[in-house]
């Protein structure tokens, strides 16, 4: 079982600049508490994304770590050129010596990529063809191309990433039928499900795996993200997580509610108690989150347990809590 951290960066405050150094230093704690990578989300005109551009942000992080794996989770790949989105991907896995887990999707919200004149109807055959386009600039020395929506001649592909032939993938997955197709991609992949759900998606992944005679120690990673606090005590770390979520799904709603419409896909309660009760949330002692992870995960079948540590408000000696018992109390027993 490898540990994971996943992280919105939603606005927790009106001091942007303090919340970036304190995500900085927490990400420091991540590497040292043994965590295996950093994913981070992008989001625009929200506020439950503020770092709506994941390079800019990844590359402090890989200056701050040294072991720690990073990335995306995921690039929007239809509001990227490219060739642009290449040379940032180069640079990241070159800059952090090989550390950039690659992860990849269309966006999930249609009024965000419509903000940048994106037309979502559009959107699963375009990031199709983009995907195509990166994957062949990352690993061949001239780009050519004629698609759709992109076309390419005899480019130079000046910059390679460290990790040949690209930096692993990774898709956040929402749909059982999906698991066929991940496999086939080699994939990485972050289920958006409840652990029953997440079980039934991971025994497909992992047939689909066999059929196509693939070795079982290759497995890709195969993750359920949770909200995780871990206190000293079940109501002190329920009190603080009841406090925090509401502020995230208060920030999760944000542009769905401004267009007067609900959450594509229902999935994750808005009371703290259903999130509590359903495992979106994972708080309380360490001794509780340990024994829910351990059920949890052994239900959901995941080779990777991935943590939000940091959401809503948070402070930063409150993340920096849960890591610390996390680390001591809870990793070592899964």
């Amino acid at each position: 079982m490898k540990f994971g951290v996943f992280d919105h960066m939603d606005r927790a405050g009106a001091d942007l600049g303090r919340q970036f150094e304190d995500r900085l230093r927490l990400i420091e704690l991540y590497e040292r508490a043994g965590f295996y990578a950093y994913h981070l989300a992008e989001h625009h005109a929200t506020p439950l994304g503020m770092a709506p551009s994941p390079s800019v942000f990844l590359a402090a992080v890989a200056q701050r770590t040294t072991t720690l794996r990073f990335g995306p989770l995921v690039y929007t790949l239809n509001l990227y050129h490219p060739l642009r989105l290449i040379d940032e991907i180069c640079m990241l896995d070159q800059m952090s010596g090989g550390r950039l887990e690659l992860g990849v999707g269309r966006g999930i919200s249609p009024y965000e990529v419509g903000y940048y004149g994106i037309d979502p109807a559009t959107g699963p055959e375009r990031f199709a063809e983009a995907l195509e386009v990166i994957l062949k600039g990352l690993s061949e020395k001239r780009l050519t191309h004629r698609g759709s929506y992109f076309a390419f001649d005899d480019v130079p592909m000046e910059m390679q990433p460290v990790q040949r032939p690209h930096p692993p993938l990774w898709y956040g997955a929402n749909s059982l039928e999906s698991a066929d197709r991940l496999a086939r991609q080699g994939c990485n992949v972050v289920v958006g499900m409840a652990a029953l759900g997440v079980g039934q998606f991971a025994a497909r992944f992992r047939a689909a795996w066999q059929t196509l005679g693939r070795d079982a120690a290759a497995l890709p990673l195969i993750g359920l993200s949770r909200h995780v606090v871990v206190g000293d005590s079940d109501r002190e770390a329920q009190s603080a997580a009841r406090r925090a979520y509401a502020l995230w799904y208060d920030a999760l709603i944000h542009l769905w509610r401004a267009h007067g419409v609900g959450l594509p896909r229902q999935m994750i309660p808005a009371d703290f108690e259903g999130a509590l009760d359903g495992g979106y949330i994972v708080a309380g002692s360490a001794a509780t989150v340990r024994d829910r992870l351990k059920r949890d995960n052994a239900t959901a079948g995941i080779n990777y347990c991935i943590c939000r540590l940091a959401f809503g408000d948070l402070t930063f000696e409150e993340s920096a809590r849960s890591v610390d018992l996390l680390a001591r109390e809870v990793m070592p027993a899964l």
